[in-house]
């Protein structure tokens, strides 16, 4: 609106400025026909004339008829302006009171100038009104066009929430595609119907997943259950020492098997499921973390480990009670099983919440730092006669980031220091 006032003002100016050069030019012409036809004295007569009569509706003529010198001889302007008559200089010039004109200057004789100028602000009080309609029309224009844009994106807004809420929660998404008589056929809607398929699509994925997940777990775990409850089967009998002991061995074979597989299927899950805040209710974490340090209490005194807790009252968090508690419990056993006997361990909980677990063992190598949390991996050194998956690390950070939390090894000066938090730390 502003850019099309400025163009329409100048184009009146630019209008107004023609008009008046075609008043002067004519009204010259029309005085030196008189000089040339009826001689000076005709001359004075006629601008006399002229400048008895009050125009209407066009810009009110003003004239000179000076000497050679300047001096006026006839007409309402008080001086010569600063024009050439030489060349008929036509120019905008202030006179009588500072008043603009345009005028144009000419020789009628050696000793004989003549110039005429007519007032050139007339056009403003039309550029006036032309502002003020440009002012009035343009705020309702935009009022209008705010109050239609407005109601305009708030549909879109809604359209696009809908697309949203259904990728937030794509187990329980509402259908978004909009039903045929209210369709628009235009973007959104193209965006709503591919957003359809792609989770349809991830539903029909996190269903088949799942129930190949469980599928193999159940195609493993009873056979491998039933292998076990032939070698209970087999120990009752009497056997020899050196079979027992086989026997035994392969019982605890297949329960790291079994294990494994189960890490392996929350590893999978956890992933799968990361932001998904379907199932995560709130519950209280410092009761959950403490009823854990207790069960640990014990364990840190068979096994020779100081272990101290600090944990911050009332800490709530959205989340799997069990899920959670399984982090905590895989860095408890981490620290139990790399610190050495008469280690000490700290875990510590405040408010975000943000969950420590920090000891004074012999830490972790820095070649291993950025390898820990993958799955299968084990730490060389002096505790590679240590028993394990190396599944550990990687479930507690898949279940971490299921949860919208991250686990990471913090730097520290003696032993290893792992920290649950929100986000990036």
């Amino acid at each position: 609106m502003a850019g099309l006032w400025v163009v329409t003002d100048q184009t009146i100016l630019s209008t107004s400025r023609a008009s008046a050069e075609e008043a002067v030019d004519v009204d010259l012409a029309g005085l030196v026909d008189i000089y040339a036809s009826g001689g000076q004295a005709e001359l004075e007569r006629r601008i006399g004339d002229r400048l008895a009569i009050t125009p209407v509706g066009r810009s009110r003529a003003h004239y000179l008829l000076a000497d050679g010198a300047g001096n006026p001889i006839t007409g309402d302007l008080e001086r010569w302006p600063d024009l050439d008559p030489k060349v008929s200089e036509l120019n905008s010039v202030t006179v009588m009171e500072d008043v603009p004109v345009l005028a144009r200057a000419t020789y009628l004789g050696p000793d004989l100038r003549l110039v005429v100028a007519y007032e050139s602000d007339q056009a403003d009080p039309l550029r006036h009104r032309v502002a003020l309609a440009f002012l009035a029309g343009g705020t309702v224009f935009v009022l209008l066009v705010a109050l239609f844009g407005r109601r305009a994106a708030y549909g879109l807004q809604s359209r696009i929430e809908q697309i949203n809420a259904a990728f937030r929660v794509p187990e329980t998404a509402p259908a978004i595609s909009a039903p045929r008589h209210t369709r628009r056929g235009d973007e959104i809607d193209e965006l709503a119907d591919h957003s359809a398929l792609a989770l349809e699509r991830v539903r029909r994925l996190l269903a088949a997943y799942r129930e190949s997940s469980d599928q193999l777990a159940h195609e493993i775990r009873t056979p491998l259950m039933h292998l076990d409850q032939r070698l209970v089967k087999a120990l009752a009998e009497p056997l020899p020492s050196s079979v027992s002991s086989k026997l035994v061995e392969a019982r605890a074979e297949i329960r790291r098997i079994v294990r494994m597989l189960e890490s392996l299927l929350d590893i999978a899950s956890s992933k799968a499921r990361k932001g998904d805040r379907h199932g995560l209710l709130p519950f209280n974490l410092s009761e959950t973390i403490e009823r854990i340090c207790n069960l640990y209490a014990d364990s840190a005194e068979e096994s020779g480990h100081a272990f101290d807790w600090q944990i911050a009252r009332d800490v709530w968090f959205d989340g799997e009670d069990i899920q959670i508690s399984r982090i905590v419990t895989n860095l408890l056993d981490n620290a139990f099983k790399y610190v050495p006997g008469g280690g000490r361990i700290v875990l510590a909980l405040e408010k975000g919440p943000v969950i420590t677990v920090s000891d004074d063992g012999p830490g972790i190598p820095p070649v291993d730092a950025d390898r820990i949390f993958e799955r299968f991996y084990r730490r060389g050194g002096e505790n590679t006669s240590t028993t394990g998956s190396g599944l550990g690390l990687a479930v507690a950070r898949a279940i971490a980031e299921r949860h919208g939390l991250t686990l990471t090894l913090e730097p520290s000066d003696k032993g290893a220091r792992f920290r649950v938090a929100r986000g990036i730390p």
